[in-house]
């Protein structure tokens, strides 16, 4: 018997099987045969249909449980005989899951053997077909009521029994350009050898199929590393100014600030897990028991250790969680001093107290006021009001992760109304998330999709090159760019100097550029000469070697497309050692020389020219851009256009124990924005105070004066 219902399998990936499957009278029929007609191939029909007519035509009898295996049989043989004729699709009018889930409706069983074929069957996708059509009589229906009771309970048996499936609604004609498009890209992701549950999982993710497999490709073929030409030195790439020439800037974006539309953009998705990564690693690996910290200090190196301890009491949160422990501990008080140290980093990040390395930077008390403790969150309020603003009002955009968003709500319910009512400004505050579309899917050190511990594919975060998505989606004329936590204590007002100043170069640039493609099509030769030299002596952009042999017309052409784009310019402050991005020449694909900032790992240090070259560079990349992302007739650039798609880098990452690897997109600031038109301006180290590890709270630009 169990033979009988035995289902013929793939070998590999020849045959894609799909089953048409839902209650009665909900269109399955007429969608296997269309298509079956669509894709020039087979379906196997419905055997239920005619045993039961002709035992009706004969005896004038139902079904009855008994039924149902011969059903179940005579099904299986006809879908196995399609199977044989099958060409690359087969297309089944039910399945032996619709014979079990009608079993347990009408009889309140299922035949153990049918019950055991039906889940063990397999199809690569299964369409529910929904009850929004009309129900049509026929001799062997009998369910006219209840359809959408009926429909939950086909789709619980597809959820239990863990089977891939999409619901189609709609008109029949809906329905069959809905199910060819889904079948087209199972198709895709087949050949890509991922299976029907593997193609929801994507379909959830929004990410493009035609995306992953290029993702797939980028892991198999690697990404080519930029090719540099030099660094970008002060008079070569870097403009310096005098302290008089940023206030005359500053002071020229003042007067223009009321007609242009401001926004200060943050980027501060994801938790602080790696600014206490240290911490964490401490108390994994202290033995309390059996040393002391200094002995653990010693015998891991553990030099940041020791600077934590001795500035604890200078870190703006050390009062709180003291306090917290003398309530916990009532002896806390008589403990030895390794005990009070070990026991404050353990309530630290114990996700029952304080969790700091599982929350956002943004939350996390950075700063001691006199009467109270800041958050980045107020030093970016209070810094968006001092530059970010015109005509008494600001706007302030985070990218946050969705987890999050409560907790900065939160803080800004605390602090925003005192910040608006001493500043007299109004502070219009949104915020987005990295869309999941941009994720990246994961690959193992033999490239082939990572899987959890439950079969799950896993993808990554794309980096913050995917926040150009989030950018690209502001209303703005000027958008001010800054990290969440390069915040600093006491010098907002300092900051706004420099940052304005930035503003200030970009708007006259903006300006300028306007004036000439204003006039572009009514231009003469000697008025391209003058473009030309602006753009070499102002933009650091020459134009291509045989320009000069272009007709007018082409000229006018090219000169449009190099100057109508987005600019931005950005901060460089001295490289003081600190990891991460730097200002560059790099060639491009055809051999010109732009400006980039480039990370490390996009260099191909094992090249002795290209390591001379990266250890020239004298200045380093601290996040403080301006930008302008309308073109000069005040329409919004599409910032996607302006992509280094060839740009990125592949990061070694783990996931439950196992090595995986990632790709992450072209940094916002690298790759994202490689085709906008770039400023570098030197600025004062005062501008660049990140905190990438809690030690960083302790540098004088957090501490109070």
């Amino acid at each position: 018997m169990e033979e009988n219902l035995k289902q013929i399998q793939n070998t590999g990936n020849d045959i894609l099987k799909i089953a048409i499957y839902g209650p009665e009278s909900t269109g399955k029929t007429t969608l296997a045969k269309q298509l079956a007609s669509h894709f020039k191939t087979v379906w196997a029909p419905e055997f239920a249909r005619d045993y039961l007519q002709e035992k009706w035509n004969t005896k004038q009898e139902v079904c009855v449980a008994e039924d149902l295996l011969p059903i179940a049989i005579g099904q299986m043989q006809l879908e196995n005989e399609a199977f044989q004729k099958a060409n690359k699709y087969l297309f089944a009018d039910t399945c032996l899951m619709i014979t079990k889930v009608f079993s347990e409706i009408h009889y309140g069983f299922c035949d153990e053997k049918l019950d055991k074929a039906a889940r063990k069957h397999k199809y690569d996708l299964f369409f529910l077909t929904d009850v929004d059509v009309p129900w049509e009589q026929d001799d062997l229906r009998d369910a006219p009521n209840d359809r959408i009771a009926t429909f939950e309970k086909f789709k619980q048996a597809l959820i239990e029994n863990n089977k891939p499936f999409i619901v189609l609604s709609g008109n029949p004609e809906m329905r069959l350009q809905k199910a060819i498009a889904i079948i087209e890209e199972l198709t895709k992701a087949k050949e890509l050898g991922f299976s029907g549950h593997d193609y929801l999982q994507i379909l959830e993710t929004e990410i493009p199929l035609h995306s992953i497999e290029k993702q797939l490709n980028i892991f198999i073929n690697g990404i080519a590393k930029v090719n540099l030409d030099r660094p970008a030195v002060i008079n070569d790439g870097i403009i310096k100014l005098t302290k008089e020439e940023f206030q005359k800037y500053s002071d020229y974006f003042d007067t223009k600030k009321d007609k242009l539309k401001l926004k200060k953009f943050v980027p501060a998705s994801g938790a602080a897990s790696r600014m206490f990564k240290f911490l964490n690693e401490f108390l994994n690996e202290f033995d309390i028991k059996n040393e002391t910290i200094n002995g653990y200090i010693n015998r891991k190196k553990a030099n940041n250790i020791a600077v934590f301890l001795a500035g604890i009491e200078k870190f703006p949160f050390f009062n709180t969680i003291e306090k917290k422990l003398k309530e916990v501990y009532s002896d806390f008080d008589s403990w030895p001093k390794d005990q009070k140290n070990y026991h404050s980093i353990k309530m630290m990040l114990d996700l029952e107290y304080f969790d700091f390395a599982n929350k956002p930077k943004g939350i996390l008390p950075f700063h001691n006021y006199k009467n109270h403790i800041a958050t980045p969150i107020e030093e970016h309020l209070i810094e968006s009001v001092l530059y970010a603003s015109s005509n008494a009002s600001s706007n302030l955009h985070f990218t946050v992760s969705e987890i999050h968003k409560v907790q900065f709500e939160k803080i800004l319910n605390q602090v925003k109304s005192k910040i608006e009512s001493e500043n007299n400004t109004t502070i219009a505050i949104n915020f987005s998330h990295q869309k999941r579309a941009t994720d990246i899917i994961a690959v193992d050190l033999n490239n082939i999709p990572f899987r959890d511990s439950k079969g799950k594919l896993v993808f990554r975060p794309g980096g913050h090159g995917a926040l150009i998505e989030n950018l690209n989606s502001l209303d703005a004329d000027i958008v001010f760019i800054k990290n969440i936590d390069n915040v600093i204590q006491n010098e907002s007002e300092a900051i706004a100097l420099y940052k304005k100043a930035l503003a200030g170069i970009l708007i006259e640039l903006q300006r300028k550029i306007a004036s000439y493609l204003s006039k572009l099509d009514k231009i003469s030769e000697e008025e391209i000469d003058e473009i030309e030299i602006f753009l070499d002596k102002k933009l650091n952009n020459k134009v291509i070697s045989d320009f000069s042999k272009y007709t007018l017309e082409y000229k006018i052409i090219y000169l449009k497309e190099v100057l109508n784009r987005p600019i931005r310019v950005c901060g460089m402050v001295k490289n003081e050692g600190e990891p991460g991005g730097g200002p560059f020449w790099v060639y491009d694909l055809k051999g010109n020389a732009t400006l980039q900032i480039v990370e490390t790992l996009q260099i191909d240090l094992t090249n002795e020219n290209q390591a001379l070259i990266a250890s020239n560079a004298t200045h380093f990349n601290p996040v403080d851009l301006v930008c302008a992302i309308k073109d000069y007739e005040g329409s919004k650039f599409d910032l996607r256009d302006y992509i280094d798609v060839n740009s990125g880098f592949i990061v070694h990452k783990n996931k439950e124990g196992k090595p995986l690897k990632g790709y992450e997109l072209p940094g916002l600031w690298n790759g994202a924005m490689a085709n906008w038109i770039t400023i570098f301006v030197e600025v004062p180290l005062i501008t660049f105070n990140p905190v990438k590890t809690v030690n960083d709270l302790l540098k004088s630009a957090h501490q109070q004066k």
